[in-house]
């Protein structure tokens, strides 16, 4: 054979070889594994990046995209179970925040926006026993699909029955009707967005009062961490963020007592559900989930006398109740990094709050001192005796020091508070009873 025959055999055996050996298709440089069938892998759902540029409130570390983090000798890792989109853990009395991932990206919030509905509007309604008498008026607008507490039209009900509703089921209906209450959405909603910047929460953009999705309608982990820190300064908000069941009124009817149906706390770490337990510690917020949002939370719990707040958004996990799993597992980081970490951040005062001294030491008090902070002017007598009533280097400490705790198998929950002044308690108990969860 000439030689430039054995050259052309040579290029042609070449070329053919890939199909003799039966190759399949290339993917990039993924290995074809023991049984694979010759397809593309299929690819998985792609999630949204946050901004490059965010909000620097709190500290510069926090406007950065992905996970801060600061670990000091002895502190945990964070866990690796985290899918949310954003998320945020802080200590609710001196303010640092631990850690964080997207804190200031802008997200919609659902249910949880309800904190900033109950913290602006509770000051409006003192009188719980008020009643009111609900119209059709009252009713109007609710969206498709909304979680309602069950209110009916030509039905009186108080403000306490009204605020439960808000807490416990997330209630749409008892939204509007508190609403309507406040002289009408416009009004409510100015009122909201004007509270958000008071606390200094600038992410925060409310379109509807009951977090149901809006185009525009946008809060962060990092607000929702303000807003539940303030809240739960008040005693009634407290209260309702803590309790895990009620009472509710059902429908009068003429001649006949008026019948109620229990209420449960769609909070699963609070009344726990299958698959999940209460956690321990926890005393309230609020947890919301919209087609848009996702599944967001916010909690507080208490634990060996240190108080943390965490939020967490959006997460992708598909395992059962992610929202709250990765919330507990946060809570749990939280507790044992503290005093072990630098803080990336911390949450701020509202504008009108009187900066005061923070105590020396920031490994004692779990967290040293944010660096960049910025002091606020006071706004008068009020608000410095506003801030003497408080504990915590940003004169708002979270006036709580008890937890949710189950007690025996009979399940009876028993929340104990810290007031702000005078370090008074109290103890609510209820007892547990089964009921279907909703996505408010």
């Amino acid at each position: 054979m000439s030689a430039s025959k054995r050259i052309a055999c040579a290029v042609t055996a070449a070329l053919l070889m890939p199909l003799a050996l039966g190759a399949g298709p290339a993917f990039g440089d993924e290995p074809v594994k023991p049984g694979a069938t010759g397809k593309a892998p299929e690819k998985k759902e792609e999630q949204p990046k946050p901004p490059a540029n965010m909000s620097s409130v709190g500290g510069v570390l926090l406007g950065l995209p992905g996970t801060q983090v600061k670990l000091g000798a002895g502190a945990p890792v964070l866990p690796k179970e985290l899918s949310a989109r954003s998320w945020i853990v802080a200590d609710a009395e001196s303010g640092a925040v631990l850690a964080s991932h997207n804190a200031h990206w802008r997200l919609a919030p659902a249910s949880t926006l309800k904190m900033l509905f109950a913290d602006t509007l509770l000051p409006k309604f003192p009188n719980r026993n008020q009643v009111h008498l609900v119209t059709g008026e009252d009713l109007v607008g609710i969206g498709e699909g909304s979680s309602l507490v069950g209110i009916k039209e030509k039905q009186s009900y108080t403000v306490r029955d009204l605020w439960l509703g808000v807490f416990l089921r997330s209630g749409n209906d008892a939204v509007h009707v508190l609403t309507r209450m406040n002289q009408g959405l416009n009004k409510t909603v100015a009122e909201m967005n004007t509270h958000a910047a008071e606390l200094q929460a600038l992410d925060t953009h409310v379109k509807t009062p009951d977090g149901y999705d809006a185009p525009g309608q946008v809060s962060s982990a990092y607000d929702l961490t303000l807003i539940a820190r303030n809240g739960m300064q008040k005693a009634e908000f407290r209260e309702y963020a803590a309790t895990p069941r009620a009472a509710f009124p059902g429908e009068a009817k003429p001649g006949k007592k008026r019948e109620t149906f229990e209420i449960q706390n769609t909070n699963r770490l609070l009344t726990g559900d299958f698959g999940i337990a209460p956690y321990q510690g926890i005393a309230g917020v609020k947890n919301g989930n919209t087609t848009h949002a996702g599944a967001t939370f916010t909690g507080v719990a208490e634990r060996n006398g240190r108080v943390l707040l965490v939020t967490v958004m959006n997460p992708s996990s598909k395992e059962q109740h992610a929202v709250y799993k990765e919330a507990a597992r946060l809570l749990d980081w939280g507790f044992a990094a503290s005093g072990k970490v630098t803080p990336v951040g911390e949450l701020v005062p509202p504008k009108s709050a009187v900066p005061v001294a923070r105590p020396s030491g920031g490994a004692e008090s779990g967290a040293a001192p944010a660096p960049g902070r910025e002091h606020p002017e006071s706004s008068g007598p009020a608000v410095a005796a506003a801030a003497e009533e408080h504990s915590g280097g940003v004169g708002i400490a979270l006036a709580v020091a008890g937890g949710v705790l189950a007690l025996l198998a009979a399940a009876v929950f028993l929340v104990n508070r810290r007031w702000p002044a005078g370090g008074r308690s109290r103890s609510r108990s209820r007892t547990a009873a089964p009921d279907p969860d909703v996505n408010p």
